[in-house]
């Protein structure tokens, strides 16, 4: 016999458990299930964990640089990756651990194991059990991309997830990909001591940003020591005794970089190969992502897609504000929509990339009339006590509207300041209302006023 609910939940990453609970405390009947790892991919293998390690690596980055500060340190810094590890599994356990209680004390709320593929648009198998119910919520994440260049099966490598596990310094870590995962984990790497060497394809690093935010980046990384090799073609892998090769160029030299551990971040893909979705009727696009509208509805009514799996968003924040449209709409008589959010995204280096709006190259590819004020982090005087004066601060403004149109904060607390310039772009007030503030110093926001003071016209 079928078990029957009113709403099945696929997925317990970021979306899936707030819409679990939101649903079932409405009163609906409702089961959500989950074939791996409570939490998904944030949780335990992304920003969480990621971001627990990155404090490792920074404590060691300052604890070398301590003599500037005027603090002695006799003994040289060591760097226990067992230890690093250790506390990183903390942090995650403390996550799954909380969202376990909080889906298994939910009334009305039925938490399954196991893989779940469509049998039809009202029905799904997980193992031996069919479930039915009248909606769906498709919240299954993705997973990294394993390139297909030649000699990729035939080395070992590392992804975002496996190397997670790592418990050992790796003595030479190739990247291959210089995009926001894997300049992340340069950084990381490096300092914790491995050497680090990134590999990309493109002619600059994260190619999605505007040319001058990618040299400083670059600038940044080189001067702690990560190697660079751009414009790298005729990409191959290959075992070098118990390394690994990877072939960078067809005809310029070095051809090759080698080193002793290898790590992919070349981007993700969507986890939809294997959901019966074509037993469903829902759509895909191309590249296997689900094909949504505005409040995120399918192809089919009744099956709604929220997540990495539906191509609008590829972050924590995306997915969760997924979560907000679609329950607010379904249960409260909303009309939110997709397209009411603005892009906003952290590239977590040190010092990180807060970003929000349209880039540069993007305003002046839409032909519209700007202003733009840029501002060296040297004049921020937060950044000077702290000894952290890398990066720049930019800013666009509509001419006519006075509205903000994007900015990129490249700098100490960029990704915390940017929120103060994402909230006005939200209330659509224009510039002027925060040039007009009155911040607290010393701080990093409070130059804000003074880079919009020397907004000119963008030629």
């Amino acid at each position: 016999m079928n078990e029957r609910y009113d709403a099945i939940v696929v997925g317990a990453g970021q979306a899936g458990p707030s819409l679990a609970v939101r649903l079932a405390q409405a009163g609906r009947r409702t089961a959500i299930i989950e074939r791996k790892r409570i939490g998904g991919t944030c949780v335990n293998n992304g920003c969480i964990p990621t971001k627990t390690m990155i404090a490792s690596a920074r404590a060691a980055h300052i604890g070398r640089r301590a003599g500037e500060y005027g603090v002695r340190v006799d003994a040289p810094i060591r760097v226990d990756m067992a230890a690093v590890k250790t506390r990183k599994d903390t942090v995650v356990r403390h996550s799954t651990d909380g969202l376990t209680r909080w889906l298994g004390n939910t009334p009305g709320l039925t938490y399954i194991e196991g893989h779940a593929r469509f049998e039809s648009p009202r029905t799904l198998r997980v193992g031996e059990r069919l479930l039915e119910a009248e909606q769906f919520f498709l919240n299954v994440g993705g997973r990294a991309s394993v390139p297909d260049m030649p000699g990729v099966h035939e080395v070992a490598y590392f992804d975002n997830s496996s190397i997670m596990e790592v418990d050992f310094l790796p003595e030479h870590l190739v990247i291959v990909g210089g995009s926001y995962i894997g300049l992340e984990f340069a950084q990381m790497y490096r300092r914790f001591g491995s050497r680090v060497t990134v590999i990309e394809m493109g002619p600059r690093l994260i190619s999605r940003e505007d040319d001058e935010v990618s040299a400083a980046i670059k600038d940044i990384l080189e001067r702690e020591g990560i190697a660079f090799r751009l414009n790298a073609k005729c990409v191959a892998l290959a075992r070098r005794g118990n390394g690994v090769a990877v072939e960078v160029s067809c005809d310029e030299e070095p051809r090759e970089v080698t080193g002793s551990h290898l790590l992919l971040a070349v981007g993700r893909v969507p986890n939809t190969g294997d959901l019966g979705l074509d037993r469903a009727g829902v759509a895909m696009d191309e590249r296997g992502y689900i094909r949504v509208d505005e409040q995120l509805r399918t192809s089919v009514p009744g099956i709604w897609a929220l997540g990495d799996a539906n191509g609008r968003g590829a972050f924590t924040h995306t997915s969760y504000n997924d979560y907000e449209i679609v329950a607010a709409n379904i249960l409260d008589g909303e009309q939110r929509k997709v397209s009411d959010r603005i892009p906003a995204y952290a590239l977590f280096i040190d010092p990180p990339l807060g970003r929000a709006g349209m880039t540069e190259r993007e305003v002046r590819a839409a032909g519209r009339k700007a202003l733009i004020a840029t501002m060296p982090m040297t004049r921020v005087g937060r950044a000077r006590e702290r000894g952290e004066m890398d990066g720049f601060m930019k800013v666009l403004v509509d001419a006519e509207s006075k509205r903000l149109l994007g900015v990129a904060l490249l700098g100490i607390e960029g990704d915390e300041v940017v929120h103060s310039l994402l909230d006005i772009m939200y209330a659509g007030a224009p510039y002027t209302l925060i040039r007009r503030a009155m911040h607290i110093h010393p701080t990093v926001t409070e130059l804000i006023p003074t880079l919009l003071a020397g907004l000119k016209p963008l030629v």
